[in-house]
């Protein structure tokens, strides 16, 4: 009798971003959804932006450069701890958001995309990038993830409005990157 060798389904990493939180966690979902075994890794799990809203007016209005720096410090907590033990265990894992979001972000304050792409070379090449569009029928919280969050505690010149602009480019950006 011979026996018939199981194929165990690749491991895979999806990268689903957007500027609407609730949107790219929706989209995250629908994502897990289609594999075999696997998880969600979403923004913050190091806890950094939590420590900064918590700190609030005494840690001074951070620059898009720094929200991005730190952005990069939670993305390698990710990948250490949550993404690549998944991956080595045979598990997929959707991150939501990865890297685009925070290059659109990024591009839209007018940042160099060659000091982007050296930020963020460290990371792993997803398999499957999925952008999620969604239609922005009211303004972003700070609860809103990465682009919220940034985009309500950035040190702007303009204030609401300019925030607001800063959403719709990163948006923009992103609709870009997805072609």
């Amino acid at each position: 009798m011979t026996k018939t060798a199981r194929r165990t389904p690749r491991a895979t990493l999806t990268a689903v971003d957007g500027v609407d939180a609730a949107a790219v966690l929706a989209g995250a979902r629908r994502a897990l959804g289609a594999l075999p075994r696997g998880g969600i890794s979403a923004w913050d799990a190091s806890g950094v932006f939590q420590e900064l809203a918590v700190a609030g007016d005494s840690a001074g209005a951070p620059s898009a450069r720094t929200l991005l720096l730190l952005y990069a410090a939670d993305l390698a907590f990710r990948l250490r701890w949550q993404i690549r033990p998944a991956l080595a265990e045979g598990r997929s894992v959707v991150a939501a958001p990865y890297v685009e979001t925070a290059v659109a972000f990024g591009r839209a304050a007018g940042l160099e995309p060659a000091w982007l792409a050296n930020l963020f070379r460290f990371a792993l090449r997803p398999n499957t990038r999925q952008f999620v569009h969604a239609p922005r029928t009211r303004a972003l919280a700070v609860k809103d993830g990465f682009v919220g969050f940034s985009c309500g505690c950035i040190s702007i010149d303009g204030g609401k409005n300019a925030r607001r602009r800063l959403v719709e480019r990163t948006a923009a950006e992103l609709r870009r990157r997805d072609r």
